[in-house]
């Protein structure tokens, strides 16, 4: 672990990043494994599973309890601009047997930004995606639209959330809470990236 990312960093996003870590990499070191990239047919089983995380946590960007917290929450939601670019593709609609883990009622915060790290940190890296998305002759207007940097640009996008996060009023219980949340959405991708790819 690098001297800057340390379970003790004042910064909580720091924080968590730095007790996820080992899950994190596990789940890039898989993904790339799996050449993503390598064609639109692959690239099309990644949307599915980005489409099915996406899914799971839909219902989280409208929570007024998160929202107030938030407050551009809801702008940044990403499920349909990923269904978006699945129908760009050609493919066929993606659909779920089962009900999302977060619906409409009562969330745990600190679980819910645990899960929302993972969401917002992942469009954070997306920049390196995009660039091999465009080997496929994929853009931020045609099957890559998910992967698009915000107006203001993605640091500072990222940076916005990262202080909402940082100061957000969580005891240790409940920012283990969110360490747990961060680490059940990483194996969730897990999850689903195998499915999707099996």
């Amino acid at each position: 672990m690098n001297a800057h990312v340390s379970i003790h960093d004042p910064s909580r996003a720091k924080r968590l990043k730095a007790r996820t870590n080992t899950t994190h990499e596990a789940l890039d070191s898989r993904i790339m494994s799996l050449e993503p990239f390598r064609d639109r047919d692959r690239y099309g089983r990644f949307l599915r599973a980005q489409w099915g995380f996406h899914r799971e946590i839909d219902a989280l960007y409208a929570h007024p309890v998160l929202v107030a917290h938030v407050p551009d929450l809801p702008e940044r939601r990403r499920l349909d601009l990923i269904a978006q670019d699945i129908q760009d593709l050609g493919q066929p609609a993606p659909s779920a047997v089962t009900p999302p883990i977060f619906g409409n009622g009562p969330v745990d915060p600190a679980e819910a930004f645990g899960w929302l790290y993972v969401a917002e940190g992942s469009n954070l890296g997306a920049a390196f995606l995009l660039k091999a998305a465009a080997a496929l002759e994929l853009d931020e207007t045609f099957g890559a639209r998910h992967l698009a940097a915000h107006p203001e640009g993605r640091g500072r996008h990222w940076r916005s959330f990262v202080a909402a996060l940082d100061a957000l009023p969580f005891g240790d219980v409940e920012e283990t809470r969110a360490v747990e949340g961060a680490a059940a959405a990483f194996r969730r991708v897990r999850g689903l990236v195998d499915d999707a790819f099996a």
